[in-house]
């Protein structure tokens, strides 16, 4: 007799996977050796989902409440978590020197976010390379920056992980304050920026821009990407400069090369990195509803950040002003997006929308806080993003679960996470069409 099988979809299977290595986090953080005072399961279970989700979220201080296994723990859930589960295994099988099947490259597909299955190898072995060299590069720069100032041992171990960190957009720092004691320093401003851009950028991004040599022969992903994190990058900086320039608990007491940086860092940072030169909590309320925005559209497609992605909330604006002049098609850099990206950007936002607004819904019943602090936190845990407004550790339990879900819908994406619980099959009856009244 033969048995049944359990199919499981790249989807599902990519879920799971993400979940088993979510408690084997937490049962290592669970351990003695791992704190510094005993920790319970929700909070264990909470920061193992912050550093496999690269979110940063922190319900305990990591610096106090980790010792250093606890922290080499989190830095490794953060490294596994941000190039992908799937990326590792891919790495294991060639090392052992076998082939990677079909089963294998579908989840690898679904993991990476790719149309198609050609190339995937290839791309994956891209990612590992250009993981691990820019990540290397960059810790070298902090090891001249931190040892002089910390020492050998701790120098280089500060660098590691914080290098670890911002390259996976993480934000998970070793000091209480973030990095707000480096508010203007050139160096770490610069470098920490540099890696949490480049990784939320795509690896899909920056395989294109290292393998074609001119610039007409970008995809045309890879110049939306470009320009559109450009421009938002520097609305930003300009948008929280102007607003902040006044503040004496952000930028009023900063020199202005200080608050040029501080502006800068600020802007790039809610793009799913997590980090903080300045008192978020302290912002004025027009820059927090601003980084709320920013968060809630994240980072880019294939790349270690969370949010909707950028190009998802262009595309939907594109095909807002294609409609209003309108064009029978969204046109961009002299090409045309098909109607399906349209089709797709409008599915995720609209489910991504649903999910923020029932996490919300539920937190303000369970949690007595103000409304724009649960707003700010949702949008945080959905994009991975990481920044808080000190709300974190005081959330009750199911608070706590309501974060831990949707950080979890934010790095695996609410795609994913819809074809887990639903399998899409495809429309097999075809129907008249008819007009709807709308607007």
């Amino acid at each position: 007799m033969r048995k049944n099988k359990l199919k499981l979809s790249p989807p599902q299977l990519l879920v799971i996977v993400f979940v088993v290595f979510v408690f084997l986090g937490t049962l290592f953080l669970l351990l003695p050796v791992s704190t510094t005072d005993n920790i319970s399961f929700i909070n264990a279970l909470f920061t193992a989902t912050s550093a496999m989700t690269v979110t940063g979220l922190i319900v305990v201080d990591t610096p106090v409440a980790f010792t250093t296994f606890g922290q080499i723990v989190i830095m490794f859930l953060i490294q596994i978590g941000g190039i992908g589960i799937m990326t590792f295994a891919v790495l294991i099988f060639m090392m052992l020197g076998k082939k990677i099947g079909f089963q294998e490259r579908l989840v690898l597909q679904q993991a990476l976010n790719q149309s198609s299955l050609g190339g995937i190898v290839l791309l994956v072995r891209r990612v590992i390379i250009f993981s691990f060299l820019i990540q290397g590069t960059a810790a070298l720069i902090l090891f001249y920056r931190w040892i002089p100032e910390y020492g050998w041992g701790e120098g280089i171990y500060l660098s590691i992980f914080h290098v670890v960190s911002a390259f996976n957009n993480a934000g998970f720092a070793l000091w209480s304050d973030g990095l707000m004691q480096y508010v203007g320093d050139p160096v770490i401003n610069i470098v920490i920026s540099f890696l949490f851009i480049i990784g939320g950028i795509g690896f899909t991004v920056l395989t294109d821009l290292w393998y074609t040599k001119e610039h007409r022969k970008l995809s045309l992903h890879t110049k939306i990407m470009l320009y559109g994190t450009l421009g938002i990058n520097l609305l930003a900086m300009l948008i929280f400069f102007t607003l902040e320039f006044y503040n004496p608990n952000t930028l009023a007491n900063l020199n202005i090369i200080e608050k040029l940086y501080a502006s800068y860092f600020q802007a790039v940072t809610p793009r799913t990195a997590g980090f903080n030169t300045i008192d978020i909590g302290s912002m004025e309320t027009p820059s927090i509803l601003f980084m709320i925005l920013l968060m809630f559209i994240g980072a880019g497609s294939t790349s270690t950040g969370g949010g909707i992605k950028l190009t998802t909330f262009l595309i939907i604006m594109l095909a807002v002003v294609s409609f209003i002049r309108r064009k029978p098609e969204i046109r961009i850099f002299r090409r045309s997006i098909h109607q399906i990206n349209v089709y797709k950007s409008l599915s995720i936002t609209m489910i991504s929308l649903l999910f923020v607004f029932l996490s919300l819904f539920i937190l303000t019943i369970t949690e007595n806080k103000d409304f724009l602090l649960i707003l700010f936190e949702v949008v945080s845990a959905f994009g991975t993003v990481g920044l808080s407004m000190g709300i974190t550790s005081s959330l009750s339990e199911i608070g706590k679960c309501v974060i831990i879900f949707i950080m979890l819908l934010g790095k695996l994406g609410p795609l994913t996470l819809a074809y887990t619980l639903a399998k899409p099959t495809p429309a097999k009856i075809r129907y008249p069409a008819e007009d709807v009244l709308t607007g």
